[in-house]
């Protein structure tokens, strides 16, 4: 089939246009594909300060989709902004969709702004961790989803959990960095060889850099590509090292299962409620102080619902008794 693209351009306005290069009739089988095409001319009154992102894919059907999402979302809150900036939800629509597009920088500018008007605003927090961790900053993407979560546990939004899994996931990226300058630290060759491989993985990035026709998304996939090749390189090599000496060099990590949801440390001491979650019974004590509802889920709790949950404490000390460094988790 022949190559299809979306270019978007992003600046103050997205507005979205298509390039076809040998396209056949049997190509375009979806009616709103040729719809956009023919409006293609329409598509062009964009304000003059703009840059391209290129978007591929290999379906007309989802080219179609992809389209209609990004119009959706992209041009009336951009047109809103020119009339009222001073409006905090059109900017995290904002947010939301340059997130979709991978477009991280801009992310976090309009998140900031966001905040600057509006700093209670817990989508600007939520969309700015996931801009930060995508650009692989842990410690700042932390802080941000750490703000947002405590504003959902403020407010019982609906969004606790997924809040919570993202607080998590900065967490263990920010642990996976100690644990890559411990590791390194440990052996000078190994620290060598990883050096080696961040020199060719840099050199990758700026050649695509400095390579002409390429559009910003399709470059920020190329990227994200060459960066998951050298991650897995390195995983490959660290994985050779930790056989050769697995006392110090093996990858240390703490299971999902033992980390409370709401302080995200090892729980030392579980309870369950009647949904089946697990908290450290000291965070529980602590929350129901201020309000009888489940952290996560919201329903009603009271602490007569609460009960030990001994095969997780069970499983807790032992891995306690096994990993002391884990108490710096």
């Amino acid at each position: 089939m022949a190559h299809k693209a979306l270019a978007l351009k992003e600046e103050g306005n997205l507005s979205v246009t298509l390039q076809f290069t040998n396209t056949t009739s049997a190509d375009i089988v979806h009616p709103a594909t040729s719809r956009m095409a023919s409006s293609k001319k329409q598509k062009h009154a964009t304000p003059k300060r703009t840059s391209r992102a290129i978007l591929s894919t290999n379906h007309p059907t989802i080219l179609s989709t992809t389209i209609t999402t990004c119009q959706k979302h992209a041009h009336t809150p951009i047109h809103s902004i020119q009339r009222d900036p001073t409006q905090p939800r059109l900017f995290t629509n904002r947010a939301m969709t340059r997130l979709k597009l991978s477009l991280y920088e801009p992310v976090i500018s309009d998140c900031l702004h966001t905040i600057s008007l509006d700093s209670s605003s817990l989508k600007a927090y939520y969309y700015l961790s996931q801009a930060q961790l995508a650009l692989h900053h842990p410690n700042e993407a932390l802080s941000s989803a750490l703000t947002a979560y405590d504003f959902c546990i403020a407010s019982h939004d609906k969004s606790t959990q997924n809040v919570s899994n993202l607080v998590l996931a900065c967490k263990k990226a920010k642990w996976e960095y100690r644990e890559r300058a411990r590791i390194r630290g440990r052996s000078a060759l190994l620290r060598e060889l990883e050096e080696g491989l961040v020199r060719g993985m840099e050199g990758n990035l700026e050649v695509l850099e400095q390579r002409e026709g390429v559009g910003e998304v399709e470059r920020a996939e190329e990227a994200e590509e060459v960066k998951r090749v050298w991650w897995a390189k390195v995983e490959e090599v660290r994985s050779v090292f930790a056989v050769a000496d697995p006392g110090n060099l093996a990858r240390r990590e703490v299971p999902d299962y033992l980390i409370d949801n709401v302080t995200f440390s090892i729980m030392h001491d579980p309870v369950i409620t009647k949904t089946g979650v697990s908290y450290d019974r000291s965070t529980l004590v602590e929350h129901l102080k201020r309000s009888e509802k489940d952290p996560l889920t919201a329903e009603p709790l009271r602490w007569a619902d609460v009960r030990p949950n001994r095969a997780l404490k069970a499983a807790s000390d032992e891995f306690l008794e096994n990993n002391g460094w884990a108490v710096d988790w």
